[in-house]
């Protein structure tokens, strides 16, 4: 395992975390938070709070809200409870998304809107309200979308919905990198795949093997990992990066 560096490259940030209550989303706020940051933990789950206060006990400078990604109203009550903790925001992680692997002929238009509501408008209202704050405060910031390698090519383990979301979340990117490089504003994407959740521990071991035979390191990611790309790329290191995607897959797509 990787571990986080010890001196705090991000002192002086605030981050803005979605989707942070458990899983990758917490792990990121997580990884942030011992990297330095002042980190805003947003959900639409009110457990987010729960999951804040181990963070808290840590020494880590954190506080929760309970939002929803899928309205402009969530997101300025996110971007107001940074400022009214910290003064602003100056790395936001769109990581707030609903999975789902509902064969393609059954998604009903319902699902299909629900999903997207949250996958790719969340993610770009938030790019639009987060970037446009970054901007007026003249003082850069960093933009770290969630993608997926469900995204990238077709596979038979998420739905269609998800996968079209997250490829979405790859234009999004790229849009919002170009129209904020000027205002030293990078914009780039996490694609992972396959990291080790409980979700993925609960499949059946001929499954979990199926998937492990597909990856040529040989090994599930583990959220850490991901936490530490969340680090790098809000961190000085990452100043010369936008527009990118950063494929966490163990080299299940090389290019």
């Amino acid at each position: 395992m990787p571990a986080i560096p010890s001196a705090p490259v991000l002192a002086g940030r605030v981050a803005l975390v979605t989707g942070a209550a458990q899983g990758l989303g917490l792990a990121m706020a997580h990884a942030l938070g011992q990297a330095g940051a002042r980190v805003l933990m947003a959900d639409a789950q009110a457990a987010v709070h729960d999951a804040a206060a181990p963070l808290r006990a840590e020494g880590l400078e954190v506080r929760a809200v309970v939002a929803d990604v899928a309205t402009e109203a969530g997101w300025q009550q996110m971007l107001q409870a940074g400022c009214d903790a910290w003064g602003f925001v100056d790395v936001l992680v769109n990581n707030a998304a609903r999975t789902a692997s509902t064969p393609l002929w059954d998604i009903a238009v319902e699902e299909w809107d629900a999903l997207m509501a949250v996958n790719l408008r969340g993610c770009f209202l938030g790019c639009r309200a987060l970037g446009a704050h970054m901007r007026s405060r003249g003082q850069g910031g960093q933009i770290i979308n969630l993608a997926s390698l469900a995204g990238q090519q077709a596979s038979a383990a998420t739905g269609l919905h998800y996968a079209a979301s997250k490829a979405g979340i790859l234009a999004l990117t790229r849009g919002f990198a170009t129209e904020l490089a000027a205002d030293r504003i990078t914009v780039n994407a996490l694609a992972p795949a396959t990291i080790r959740s409980p979700a993925l521990e609960a499949l059946a071991p001929d499954r979990q093997q199926g998937l492990l035979s597909a990856i040529p390191l040989g090994r599930f990611g583990e959220p850490e990992e991901v936490g530490a790309a969340a680090v790098f790329l809000a961190s000085d290191a990452g100043a010369f990066i936008t527009g990118a995607t950063l494929d966490i897959n163990g080299g299940r797509l090389m290019r």
